[in-house]
């Protein structure tokens, strides 16, 4: 029965290894850095954001803390395209993720990726201020310039 165990835990060691990860980064009490999933029956604004070959339109967004925003995403590209919202450094950890698994799927309420021609709804509310980045995170998107920035004040 050893060598069953053994086996079984060998091979749930490499699921673990190959299974895509849902999102970015292991979100503790304090959740995400840049904020907190909206309410899509509250009021917010809404701010529409192109995603195209190597960049988003707009690349600079400031809103209020505490501002609740309707991100409505329409994949204008030829190429599937991503939107996660976190800090730079989160982005970057994740970039090297996405590298090594590039059809990853995301399941977090910060992030979409899209098909082109395709729109997708994102609600966030900032609850926190400072800088916050929105990137695609497919292989070389981000390194080609495909980031937008949000400050919060």
């Amino acid at each position: 029965m050893k060598t069953g165990s053994a086996i079984g835990a060998a091979a749930a060691a490499a699921l673990m290894l190959i299974a895509p990860t849902h999102g970015h980064e292991q979100h503790g009490p304090s959740g995400y850095s840049a904020g907190e999933p909206g309410d899509a029956k509250q009021p917010s604004r809404t701010i529409e954001v192109l995603l195209s070959e190597m960049e988003f339109a707009p690349a600079r967004i400031e809103v209020k803390r505490g501002e609740q925003i309707r991100f409505v995403l329409r994949n204008t590209g030829k190429e599937d395209h991503e939107f996660l919202l976190a800090t730079k450094a989160e982005n970057l950890k994740h970039a090297a993720v996405m590298k090594k698994h590039p059809h990853m799927e995301h399941d977090e309420p910060n992030g979409v990726r899209l098909a082109p021609n395709k729109t997708a709804e994102l609600v966030w509310r900032f609850t926190k201020a400072g800088t916050f980045e929105y990137s695609c995170l497919i292989p070389d998107h981000r390194t080609y310039g495909m980031t937008g920035h949000v400050t919060v004040k």
